[in-house]
């Protein structure tokens, strides 16, 4: 995975708009690498300095102190900056910036923008003026160099007195802890970042397996605040993962007519099977866990009183599943990645599996991911990338996702559990679901 495939912008280039980068570790080659990425013509300027050793990586310089010397913009990277002086480049004038977001805007080219400074160092936090982003800008790359971790705060930060205070500092030496918490505040590196910008959280220099592992346990607190967590080594031009808020949308609108009663309040081990579902969604990591009820619905949502669940009540449910998983993508947060489609009747489901999906998806964000049973059967859950939500929503009948397979790229994981297999639609179902070990 590149960059712009981390970033979602690898399939429509054209509509990647302003984006920021800022913080530290590793700015300029984030931006130059998916300058080159995004296709034939993008711009990249700056509204902080630039050392005059970095102008090679464009195609073109110009140095522009009004609109009017900008001129036309050819193919490839061009690099828009002020004046050169003593070895680095000036900020690029205010004039000529909002000029140019409204000429990119208007021509769909990509602007990249780097809005601050940090010496080389891996790591910083920003100065009272800092960081100088455009209000105009609609995503905002907060870069962290981990070369920084276990390395004294004199040597790894810049503003180091600043990255102390912020980070509420106990050691002389960076930690993860340490760099999550700037990077979650609002005087570190959420600081100055337009209301509404996607935020995006770039752990670069995540070099070694231990570096890696250390990103992806500071992506989920990150999580929290940003859209995303981007874990690269990028000079290597690697991306490693890509952490996304992932949800879980419970189906559990059925009447169970079959059944004879609702199999969303059987009992498993002392737990309705809707609760038990619910906690195992919850346990997994997956925010906003959604509950669609219909039949029965006060009944199965005072069976999840006291869990952090949002509960859709989905009036259509006669009509068939498709109308629960509708109901379901339509609640669903605007900051969402994927979504797993989890059923009511099947408790004996673990976080294991989904653990095991997730990281899949954040290795490569498959459009859909399920586990393949055995080497041959399809099993459930199933995660469900963003790009699949909008034929999600066509669905109509008593169809479920698998409706959309034919339309996008399916991986399978290989999974050893046949437990997976397993749903209740029949009292002798539950019977044989209940001796199961």
């Amino acid at each position: 995975m590149n960059i712009s495939r981390a970033l979602r912008l690898d399939n429509s280039p054209t509509l990647a708009g302003s984006i920021a980068f800022v913080g530290a570790g590793g700015k300029t080659t984030a931006m130059f690498q998916l300058a080159r990425e995004l296709g034939t013509r993008v711009i990249v300027t700056a509204t902080t300095h630039l050392g005059a050793w970095q102008i090679p990586l464009a195609d073109r310089h110009v140095i522009a102190e009004s609109p009017a010397e900008v001129g036309e913009i050819p193919d490839g990277v061009t690099l828009v900056t002020g004046k050169i002086v003593e070895d680095r480049t000036s900020p690029v004038n205010p004039s000529v910036l909002y000029w140019l977001h409204e000429d990119v805007k208007n021509s769909r080219i990509p602007l990249l923008i780097e809005a601050d400074g940090a010496r080389q160092k891996p790591l910083k936090a920003p100065a009272a003026h800092e960081p100088p982003i455009p209000d105009f800008v609609g995503t905002v790359v907060v870069v962290a160099g981990l070369s920084g971790l276990g390395k004294p705060l004199s040597e790894a930060v810049f503003r180091e007195e600043e990255f102390g205070r912020v980070s509420e500092a106990t050691r002389q030496r960076v930690t993860a802890e340490m760099v999550t918490r700037v990077l979650m505040q609002r005087e570190g590196g959420l600081k100055n970042i337009p209301e509404g910008a996607r935020r995006v959280a770039l752990l670069n220099q995540a070099d070694t397996p231990e570096l890696q592992a250390a990103a992806q346990k500071m992506g989920s607190e990150l999580l929290k605040k940003f859209d995303a967590v981007v874990v690269a080594s990028l000079k290597e031009n690697k991306v490693w993962a890509t952490y996304e808020n992932i949800t879980g949308i419970i189906l559990a609108a059925g009447e169970s007519k079959r059944f004879g009663k609702p199999k969303q309040l059987l009992d498993w081990n002392g737990k309705s099977f809707v609760k038990q579902v619910a906690e195992t969604a919850l346990s997994a990591g997956l925010r906003p866990v959604i509950v669609v009820t219909g039949a029965n619905a006060e009944e199965v949502e005072n069976a999840l009183a006291g869990l952090d669940v949002k509960l859709v009540r989905n009036e259509a449910w006669k009509s068939g599943q498709a109308s629960s998983i509708v109901a379901g993508v339509k609640s669903l947060p605007q900051n969402i990645g994927a979504s797993f489609f989890l059923l009511a009747d099947q408790p004996q489901i673990g976080a294991d599996v989904i653990h095991a999906l997730r990281e899949v998806h954040a290795q490569r964000l498959s459009p859909i991911i399920a586990p393949l049973v055995m080497e041959e059967r399809r099993a459930n859950p199933v995660l469900f990338d963003r790009v699949t939500f909008p034929d999600l929503l066509t669905l109509t009948g008593d169809v479920g996702g698998r409706a959309i397979f034919d339309k996008h790229k399916v991986e399978y994981l290989p999974w050893y559990n046949s437990e997976l297999l397993m749903d209740v639609d029949s009292p002798s179902d539950y019977e044989r679901l209940m001796r199961q070990p």
